[in-house]
């Protein structure tokens, strides 16, 4: 991206703006309002709880996010995933590698069950404005819960259209959203100026000193207010550092005053049914039906933002090997990480639906909300503790520290909703944590079942058969894991059947621990006849094989590739071998012209 001029400067900002902060910019619909609905709305109760709001979203977000993890990418990208992968550089082989490896998936399921959580929050607490409107007040939960549904599934229908062509008109809208939080809480801070006076951190410091243990459980409702806030890391691929920071300070500024002016509604208008609508609806009810209908928008864009990042870690966790393979389309030429998988698009929307159905109100909702989200900024928090003190910025690792511990404070303080439907975030993550647990536990024991060989011992045999001279005219290409390793089936095609062609290449294509990059290396003559060729890419690289494969001279008369057919009395392997049944393999996934594909099965026992 350039960063010259103020077209670009301006330019990431708006663009930011659509793709990271939808989540934590729809949060002021429902925050305070979930808040005050627990706790008197005294002077002392509203001032102490708009300083922890503020100082939530200071070290939560703008510390621990746009400061600390920020400042850890690969190649731009970030995320659990790419913390994995420097934590990974950097530690001695042993314990410390398994204990991030278990962390690094807890986080990833942990943010996979929040996919579901924050659509159904968001679209929920906006379609409850509708109650305000004069004339719709009598409008019934259930016909609520339908419109919202409704929403969603519109949301869910045009994903196959790609971000790219959606995310230049969220921008602006974005701007509009932020721009009518700032207005709507200015006016509200007028009639009441000494609010200000909540920023300081000596009022949230008293509230605890009142409050007692009920304060530490406050603290449960006070994250609503930074959810999303891991999006700033998570998306930094998609636009890149600067311009998501920059972005940050302005919507900062827009949330917090914000949030001063519903708490100055508060104090002068007591608690109703949403605060912020209640004050828009006092302050211009002549613009109230514009300003849902803005909502509305705004808390579809955040739900836009989540869907493409659960897109964007599932495509990680197939690279990766965590997860098993699935139907991918690219939506867009020039954007590498604009990818939509169907399958994961219509679970998601049916998961939406069902917690609608399940909680029915936002409120209730509010309830499983924060759990995944303080698990995945503990897990964050720990995993930046561990890389700064293994390199040179050491410094960093008191701060590091003191974020963790403040993550930890509240993922502990959210442990007292897990009766009151925080168990659902634990079953929505336990889904991806299974499959991922399964999935690469059964890829090690099926590889060990197999009983490969190696290349040299492979050689002697197929050098014998090769040089009868009885070989089929033309290229067969076999794919293997790693082109030094015999797959079973190459073996029984090979030398138990004596299907030999004047070329044969083994084919192998390596995932490397960088996001993009793109290398290929063709070893000729291992034996006669027999070559191998590698092709090593990103985990974010979109490979086109055939194309790969003419550049290189390799014209393809037929492709082999295995296909296990497993038998086993395990019923963790059961599960895995109907995952394998279900989903796409290798060739089909790098959608190779299916005419020349041979498919070889292998019996195996596991």
């Amino acid at each position: 991206m350039k960063h010259g001029g103020t077209d670009s400067f301006w330019g990431g900002i708006v663009k930011s703006m659509g793709l990271v902060f939808g989540d934590i910019g729809t949060s002021p619909i429902y925050t305070l309002t979930v808040i005050f609905a627990l706790t008197k709305p005294t002077e002392a109760n509203v001032f102490g709880i708009l300083s922890l709001v503020v100082w939530t979203l200071i070290i939560l977000v703008t510390v621990e996010y746009s400061w600390l993890a920020m400042s850890l990418g690969r190649k731009g990208e970030g995320g659990t995933i790419v913390l994995k992968e420097i934590l990974i550089r950097l530690l001695k082989p042993g314990r410390q590698i398994a204990f991030v490896g278990a962390l690094s998936i807890l986080g990833v399921s942990l943010l996979l069950g929040d996919g579901v959580i924050t659509p159904a929050i968001s679209i929920l607490s906006a379609v409850e404005g509708l109650v305000l409107i004069p004339g719709l007040e009598s409008l019934q939960q259930g016909t609520l819960i339908l419109i919202a549904a409704v929403i969603a599934v519109v949301l869910f229908i045009f994903q196959f259209k790609g971000t790219d062509k959606v995310a230049k008109a969220f921008g602006p809208l974005m701007v509009l959203w932020f721009a009518a939080l700032t207005v709507s809480g200015f006016v509200s801070i007028v009639s009441l100026p000494g609010i200000v006076k909540a920023v300081s951190p000596h009022y949230a410091i008293r509230f605890f000193m009142d409050n007692g243990l009920s304060a530490f459980f406050v603290l449960s409702e006070v994250i609503l207010c930074a959810t999303g806030g891991e999006a700033l890391y998570a998306d930094m691929g998609h636009l890149g550092r600067r311009p998501i920071i920059r972005a940050w300070y302005v919507v900062f500024m827009a949330l917090v005053i914000n949030y001063l002016g519903q708490g100055a509604y508060v104090l002068g208008h007591g608690t109703g049914k949403n605060l912020l609508f209640g004050m828009v609806l006092w302050e211009a009810p002549m613009l109230y039906i514009p300003f849902l209908v803005l909502t509305v928008v705004a808390t579809i864009i955040a739900s836009q933002a989540l869907i493409s990042g659960v897109f964007s870690i599932v495509y990680q966790g197939i690279t990766t090997r965590i997860m098993p393979l699935m139907k991918i389309d690219y939506t867009s030429s020039h954007m590498k990480s604009q990818i939509y998988i169907g399958s994961v698009n219509w679970f998601l929307l049916c998961l939406v639906i069902f917690i609608m159905l399940i909680f029915r109100k936002s409120e209730n909702l509010a309830a499983a909300y924060g759990l995944a989200v303080t698990g995945t900024m503990t897990i964050t928090g720990i995993m930046m503790t561990m890389i700064f003190a293994h390199t040179t910025k050491k410094w960093k690792v008191p701060f590091a520290c003191v974020v963790t511990l403040v993550d930890v404070l509240f993922l502990v303080s959210n442990l007292n909703k897990l009766p009151h439907g925080g168990y659902w975030s634990i079953i929505l993550a336990s889904v991806p944590l299974v499959t991922i647990v399964i999935w690469t536990r059964g890829q090690r024991a099926l590889y060990r079942a197999l009983k490969p060989l190696d290349v040299e011992t492979f050689a002697l045999s197929y050098q014998q058969i090769y040089e009868k001279g009885k070989n089929i005219p033309g290229t067969g290409l076999f794919f293997t894991r790693e082109w030094k390793v015999i797959p079973p089936y190459v073996v029984h095609c090979v030398i138990r059947s004596n299907i030999i062609y004047e070329r044969n290449v083994l084919i192998s294509v390596v995932r490397t621990d960088e996001p993009y990059g793109l290398k290929s290396q063709l070893m000729t003559e291992i034996s006669p006849g027999l070559d191998a060729f590698e092709i090593r890419a990103g985990y974010m690289e979109i490979i086109e094989i055939e194309k790969i494969l003419k550049h290189n001279g390799i014209q393809i008369k037929v492709i082999f590739y295995g296909i296990e057919d497993i038998s086993t009395a395990n019923p963790a392997w059961k599960v895995f071998s109907t995952i394998k049944k279900l989903t796409p393999n290798f060739v089909q996934f790098n959608k190779l012209p299916s005419s020349i594909l041979q498919g070889v099965v292998t019996r195996v026992e596991m």
